[in-house]
């Protein structure tokens, strides 16, 4: 039988963004110098297959400290970023800490610290429970600062001095709604102080923006990423938000419904910056198994940036 056929818009940029190559190079670096086992806490990015691949290669992940045992072995800490008291913890256990958090969380951790030190109250906009946003307080005293995740808990919000705030973000949400929400917060307190430079990173920017463009030109749109990472979510909502009537985040092609995609003669492939570009191949490889598929990809930016391996890493190479 002939195959229907397929037009694929594989949008670019999409997949693993400057922070998570410098992450996953980080544990592999510390392999090939030290051996295995290389101990992470919390999956080094948000992406199963990645994490199950360091496994196979040597990393052993743990939820916090307390897991590790008395060891020489390096322990890194995940690109999302810790609260100040791991790092604080490992060294006074003498343990030989990696911090692998992505250079532009760090920026935010320390915008953080700035206001903090000139007297300002902190609003973080962000989705609770998130590592990153469990860092980023955790760079501050208790009470220093306040999540806000929606519009309506800003017009809830009571500060103690309305003309003493800052505010930073989150680096994953979505530019759309984070707008919105910077926009309600100037409105209700004129003098807050923001980021001389945004904080949601070029990457999360980027994939969406390509998103935007794709989604309201294809029947159907996938997201390749895992349910936990933020930005991949949040490149599942852009796309529903720009009109894509079918929009699905998975994992690997063993998670395609074909019920859903058997009628479709087009579709729109992004990845979230946690994701590799082999399970994107893979998930155009199933299609191509059903179809007659046409590949064309939908460029809305260049990326250029890098960003260097933690220094201990750096100095260990070098020797």
């Amino acid at each position: 039988m002939t195959r229907p056929s397929l037009d694929i818009l594989l949008c670019a940029p999409r997949g693993f963004c400057a922070g998570v190559v410098r992450a996953i190079d980080a544990v592999e670096k510390a392999l090939a110098i030290h051996g295995a086992p290389v101990y992470v806490r919390h999956e080094i990015v948000h992406n199963k297959y990645v994490v199950e691949n360091l496994k196979r290669k040597g990393a052993v992940f743990v939820r916090e400290l307390d897991e590790v045992p008395d060891t020489k072995a390096p322990v890194i800490f995940s690109a999302h970023g810790v609260p100040k008291s791991v790092p604080e913890a490992a060294a006074a256990r003498s343990l030989f800490g990696i911090d692998a958090t992505c250079p532009l969380v760090t920026k935010v951790h320390r915008e953080a610290q700035v206001h903090y030190k000139r007297g300002r109250h902190i609003i973080l906009i962000g989705h609770a429970g998130h590592p990153e946003v469990i860092g980023t307080m955790g760079q501050l005293p208790d009470g220093a600062a306040t999540l806000v995740e929606t519009v309506d808990d800003i017009a809830r919000m009571q500060p103690a001095d309305p003309d003493n705030l800052a505010f930073v973000t989150q680096t994953t949400l979505s530019v759309d709604d984070t707008q919105d929400m910077v926009d309600a917060l100037r409105a209700r307190f004129p003098s807050i102080v923001g980021p001389h430079k945004e904080d949601i990173c070029y990457a999360t920017t980027n994939r969406q923006g390509a998103v935007k463009r794709v989604a309201p030109l294809v029947d159907a749109m996938i997201v390749v990423g895992s349910p936990n990472s933020s930005n991949s979510q949040r490149l599942r909502e852009v796309a529903e938000r720009e009109g894509c009537s079918l929009v699905r985040l998975i994992l690997r092609a063993e998670d395609i419904d074909w019920s859903l995609f058997g009628n479709i003669r087009s579709l729109g492939i992004t990845a979230g910056a946690s994701a590799p570009e082999i399970l994107v191949e893979e998930i155009i490889d199933a299609f191509a198994e059903r179809f007659e598929v046409s590949v064309e990809s939908v460029s809305t930016a260049d990326e250029s940036v890098f960003f260097p391996l933690p220094r201990e890493l750096r100095e260990q190479a070098a020797e």
